[in-house]
Order: C-alpha cells, then structure tokens, then sequence
C-alpha cells in the first residue's frame, strides 16, 4: 500500500549520467502518495546529454512523475543550473506539472521558501566552463566509485565514497557547505520565511538557524547520486527520507517505455536557445 504524504521534495537527480541512481527513485516514488512534488533542480542534466546515455531506468523516473501528476499530485519542477535551460521557458504549466525557477509554499500557516540554490555558487554564475568541467570530472568519479563498490561488496566489505572523502577533508569544501547554508537561513528570515529549503550542494541537511533577527528551519533535499534522499513534510513535520533505510523493493524494468526515445532530440529545441 502506498504512504500518503503531504509533500514531497527531492533534487539533484542528475538523469543523463551516469551516476544516477535511477531505479531506486523510481522505486521510491512508486512507494509514496504524495499530493505535491517538488523538483528542485537539476533533475536532467541537460549538460551530459552530449553523451547520449538515457537508459530505459531514467526514462522510468520521468513516466513515474508524469502517471503522479495524471493522477492528481501537483508538480512543481524547479529549474537548476544542469536544467537551465528551461530558464527560458518559465514559468510556464502542463496541466498539474508546472515550471518555474522558485517557488513560495504555505504549510499549515508558515512560509517555504523553494529554490535550487545555485545562485549562491560564484563559479556557476560567472566561469560556467570551470563548473562544467568540474561536472565531468565528478561524473568520472561516480563511475570510478561504483567499480571501487562493486569490488567492495563482492568482497563482503562495506560500500566507500570517493566523493564525501574528498568533500569531507577539502576544508573549502566544507566551509563552502557551511557558507551556504548560512546565507539560505539568513535571507530567508530577512525574508520572513519559516523555512528555506534548498538543493545544488548534494548535502542533505534539516537545522534550525538563528539570527539577531530571528529563526528560521534550513532543509537540503541531498541528492540522488550519493544520498539518496528527499525531504518530507506531513502532518506540520519535516523528516529526511534516506533510501538505504526504507527496505522498499527493486523495481522491474518497465517494458512499456519505449527505450528508443532519444532524449536529446527531444530537448534539442531547448539547447538550441
């Protein structure tokens, strides 16, 4: 039986490479009932679509959030810095699927403020061919980190990410988290939000902030890729979905997707802008 939920928030799913975790989303969503999904960006990366790899298991994620939203939950798609290039579009709505670049939510009386969170990253805004190559290079890294994990646990030795290694002793990198977060909560009870709620940095996170001028709840949705977590809201509580807990069912491959949609000419028009 599927778990009704209030609203449902996940980000940074990154479909198109390589590292996407694909069939656990799917697996996941099929879990859950909710009556609002928020994508907050970066769900295709339209950046890694030059390598024309969209396997039959992402192309299962983007059926799964159409079948919700044919079936009465409203969507919401928040564009990212890998996805924006539908910037140029929104806002715009389909139906229940609407696209848009933030968003403002009222949850039982107190404002979320929703947006990917990219406009915080200097080297996003002003060298995007630095942040692209970064892309890349995290990219091979996911690849390179799934071989290193399948010969863990053919092992029988616990799975290890290269990444959050990496992230964890790079003290830039983790003042970069921090200077993040901060800045989110800041604005946001400048703003006079209850909650802000973000994406982009691939950390998952649920902290209260305060300030001389008041408090605020901050929430990362995480990703994808690494995590493998979303946020939920039900009832007037926030909680941090993880994946590796639920014990929910690999999902089977779904033989009505058509595998030979070649995604790429159908976001052509977009790339073309």
């Amino acid at each position: 039986m599927k778990r009704k939920v209030e609203l449902v928030i996940l980000s940074d799913v990154h479909l198109g490479t390589y590292g996407a975790h694909a069939k656990e989303l799917v697996s996941y969503l099929q879990s859950i009932k909710p009556k609002t999904l928020v994508l907050n960006g970066d769900i295709i990366d339209i950046w890694q679509f030059r390598k024309r790899y969209f396997p039959k298991s992402h192309l299962q994620v983007i059926k799964k959030i159409i079948s919700l939203a044919a079936k009465g939950a409203k969507v919401y798609y928040i564009t990212g810095n890998h996805d924006e290039k539908l910037r140029k579009f929104s806002p715009v709505e389909f139906g229940n699927i609407s696209i848009l670049d933030k968003l403002v939510l009222n949850l039982d009386g107190k404002k979320a403020w929703i947006f990917h969170g990219d406009v915080f990253d200097a080297s996003i805004q002003h060298t995007k061919w630095i942040a692209k190559l970064g892309g890349w290079g995290y990219d091979f890294l996911i690849i390179l980190n799934s071989f290193i994990n399948w010969c863990l646990v053919s092992l029988g030795r616990p799975k290890y990410s290269l990444s959050k290694k990496i992230k964890n002793s790079v003290k830039k990198a983790v003042s970069f988290i921090t200077d993040f977060e901060e800045t989110a909560a800041e604005l946001a009870i400048e703003n006079q939000f209850d909650y802000v709620i973000c994406g982009h940095i691939h950390q998952p996170q649920m902290r209260k902030v305060e300030t001389s001028q008041g408090a605020c709840l901050y929430l990362n949705s995480g990703d994808w890729i690494e995590n493998l977590t979303a946020l939920e809201y039900d009832k007037g509580i926030w909680s941090l979905m993880e994946y590796e807990k639920q014990n929910l069912p690999e999902t089977q491959e779904d033989e009505s997707v058509n595998t030979e949609i070649d995604p790429v000419a159908l976001l052509a028009s977009i790339k073309t802008f």
